[in-house]
C-alpha cells in the first residue's frame, strides 16, 4: 500500500512540474494589428514583392487560421474591430457601421458623435461611449487597475476609438482635413511624442500635401494578375486642397505613419517594460485606391509596402521587448470593397439596378392608399433598412407589427429584391440562420424596422441623393486569415474558418484577464 501510494505522489508530482513548465508565460505587451480588408488570397498571389521578415514570417511562424467569419450583414471597419475586440455582434456591442441614421432627427451622423467632448487637433467631436459592451482593452484596465498604458493608432476615427476602448490612454487617428495625429478630450492623455510629432514640420500632413506615389518595385515584378496586358505604371498625386489627406489615408504612406509614430510612442513610454501587460493597437490599411481597379498594380504596391512595415514592427519589438515577451494578433476587417464596375460586352446588356428613391416612394404611396394621406409613412429608405415613421404609426394607433408586414409584403414584389425581414421577426421570430445573421447586426437604438435583401449582381442607386455612392451587390466570400504570434506560440497552419467573437476570449485567457463581458465564446482550443 505505502509503494502504491509513493508511486501516485510521484506521478502527480511529475505531472504537476510538467504542467507549469507548459504554461505560456503572460506577455509583457501585446500587439493587435487589424488591416483594413487584407484579403488571403492577395497574401499568398504576391508573395514574390515579399521580404522574408514581414508578411512571410508571420505566416511561417505564427499560428494560422485559414480564415475568419464575422457573421453579420453590412459589414464595414467599425463593426469588425468592435466584433473583433468586444468577442460579441453589434447585437450587444451596438456599432454597427462607421454611420448610424437617427429616425427620431431624421439625420444620418457619425456613429461615435459626442457633443460633450472636444476634438485635439480635429474638428470632430467624438469618444467611444456608443460601444454599449467592454472591449479587451477595457478589461486590462480593469486587471490591472490602470496601471497597463493602452494606446492605439489608425487612419480613422471609429478604428481607434473601438481599439482603445472606453478606459484606453488614449486613441489616435488622421484628421482628414489637417493630416494631423487627432484624438478627443475624453482622453486625458495626449502623448508628448505624438504632439511633438504634430508640431514638427516634417509630419505626415506636411509629407502628404503634394504628396506623389509611384511603385516601389520595378512593375515587371507586379505580375499577380494576368489581366493587366500591356498597362503603364502608376503615378499618383495627392494634391494640395481639402481631399489630400482623404486620399493620403488610401495610399501606403498611411501605414508607414501608423507604424512610425506607433514605435516612438512604444519606446519613449517603455511599453512591455513593466509588470503589467500594455496593449498596442495598429490599424493599417489594404484596399484600393479611388476609382482603380481591383486588378491593379496599385493594390500589389499596398501590399508590398505594408509587408516592409510589419517587418519594422517586428525587428523594433524583437530589438527593444523582445518577440517572446510580445504577443502580436493579426486579423481582417473581413470584406472588400470592389472598385470593379461589372463588364457587359459588346452585347449592351442592360445593368440590374435597384432604385433606393422609387422605392422609397412608392412605398409610401402604397401606405398612404391604405393608412391615409396626411404624412408621410416613411421616413427613410437607408443602408439596406426601411425607417417608418414611429411617430405617426404611434399617433394613429396602429399596430407597429402590421404595418411592418405589409410593408415587407410590398416591398419583396420589387425585382432585386431577394428577401424582406421585419425587426418584429428579427427579435421574436422563429430561428434560422438567416434570421440569426440579422439579428446579429440588428440594434433596437439606430437599426431600421425592415431589413431588404437584394439579389447579388444588382446595382444600388440613389438619383436624388448626390453623395450617394452606387454600390454593387456581392455576396462572394473574402479569405481573411488570422495569425497569433510571439509569446512562446509555436508555428501552425489550422485549416478552419473561426469566428471574429473568438478572437477577444483567447487574447483575454493569453492575458489572463476576464473576456469582455458580452463575450459568449470559449478560447480557441489550440493556444488554450
Amino acid at each position: 500500500m505505502i509503494r502504491i501510494i509513493t508511486s501516485l505522489v510521484a506521478v502527480l508530482t511529475i505531472t504537476s512540474v510538467h504542467a507549469q513548465t507548459t504554461v505560456r508565460e503572460t506577455p509583457k505587451l501585446v500587439i493587435g494589428i487589424t488591416i483594413d480588408q487584407l484579403r488571403g488570397d492577395y497574401l499568398e498571389l504576391f508573395q514574390n514583392t515579399f521580404t522574408e521578415r514581414g508578411f512571410k514570417r508571420l505566416l511561417n511562424e505564427g499560428l494560422v487560421y485559414q480564415n475568419i467569419k464575422f457573421d453579420i450583414p453590412n459589414l464595414d471597419d467599425a463593426s469588425a474591430i468592435a466584433t473583433i475586440y468586444t468577442g460579441t455582434t453589434p447585437f450587444y456591442h451596438g456599432i454597427v457601421g462607421n454611420k448610424k441614421y437617427l429616425a427620431y432627427k431624421q439625420q444620418e451622423i457619425s456613429t461615435f458623435t459626442d457633443p460633450a467632448y472636444l476634438g485635439n487637433y480635429t474638428q470632430d467631436k467624438v469618444s467611444p461611449l456608443a460601444i454599449k459592451a467592454s472591449t479587451i482593452t477595457d478589461e486590462l484596465k480593469a486587471a490591472s487597475r490602470g496601471a497597463s498604458d493602452v494606446y492605439s493608432f489608425a487612419p480613422q476615427i471609429s478604428q481607434a476609438l473601438i481599439s482603445a476602448g472606453l478606459k484606453g490612454n488614449t486613441a489616435y487617428w488622421v484628421d482628414d482635413y489637417t493630416g494631423k495625429w487627432a484624438s478627443t478630450t475624453y482622453y486625458k492623455n495626449f502623448y508628448w511624442t505624438v504632439d511633438q510629432d504634430n508640431r514638427s514640420g516634417s509630419d505626415f500632413s506636411v509629407r502628404a500635401w503634394g504628396m506623389q506615389w509611384s511603385p516601389l518595385l520595378s512593375i515587371k515584378d507586379y505580375k499577380a494578375f494576368p489581366y493587366m496586358q500591356n498597362m503603364t505604371s502608376f503615378l499618383h498625386s495627392m494634391g494640395t486642397d481639402k481631399s489630400t489627406y482623404i486620399k493620403a489615408k488610401q495610399t501606403p504612406a498611411v501605414n508607414e505613419n501608423v507604424r512610425s509614430t506607433a514605435v516612438k510612442v512604444m519606446t519613449k513610454a517603455d511599453l512591455g517594460k513593466r509588470s503589467s501587460p500594455d496593449f498596442l493597437a495598429l490599424t493599417f490599411y489594404a484596399g484600393n485606391y479611388t476609382n482603380i481597379s481591383d486588378y491593379s498594380f496599385e493594390i500589389q504596391d499596398t501590399y508590398a509596402r505594408l509587408d516592409r512595415e510589419i517587418e519594422a514592427l517586428l525587428d523594433e519589438v524583437d530589438k527593444t521587448i523582445g518577440l517572446k515577451n510580445t504577443l502580436i494578433f493579426v486579423t481582417s476587417t473581413g470584406y472588400y470593397n470592389s472598385n470593379e464596375s461589372e463588364y457587359t460586352g459588346e452585347q449592351n446588356i442592360a445593368e440590374n439596378k435597384f432604385y433606393v428613391n422609387r422605392c422609397e416612394a412608392l412605398l409610401n404611396m402604397y401606405l398612404m392608399a391604405i393608412y391615409g394621406k396626411d404624412n408621410k409613412w416613411v421616413d427613410k429608405f437607408y443602408n439596406g433598412q426601411i425607417y417608418l415613421n414611429k411617430e405617426l404609426i404611434k399617433q394613429k394607433e396602429i399596430s407597429l407589427q402590421e404595418i411592418q408586414d405589409k410593408t415587407a409584403d410590398f416591398v419583396s414584389e420589387f425585382t432585386g429584391v431577394q428577401e424582406v425581414y421585419t425587426s418584429y421577426q428579427i427579435q421574436h421570430g422563429q430561428w434560422n440562420p438567416v434570421m440569426e445573421y440579422y439579428r446579429n447586426g440588428y440594434t433596437k437604438e439606430t437599426s431600421g424596422d425592415i431589413f431588404v435583401e437584394l439579389q447579388p449582381g444588382y446595382k444600388i442607386v440613389n438619383e436624388q441623393d448626390p453623395n450617394f455612392k452606387e454600390k454593387q451587390i456581392r455576396n462572394n466570400a473574402i479569405i481573411c486569415p488570422v495569425i497569433f504570434f510571439g509569446n512562446g506560440i509555436k508555428p501552425e497552419k489550422i485549416r478552419r474558418t473561426i469566428k471574429a467573437t473568438e478572437i477577444a476570449p483567447t487574447v483575454s485567457y493569453i492575458m489572463r484577464i476576464r473576456s469582455p463581458n458580452a463575450a459568449r465564446e470559449q478560447a480557441l482550443s489550440e493556444l488554450l
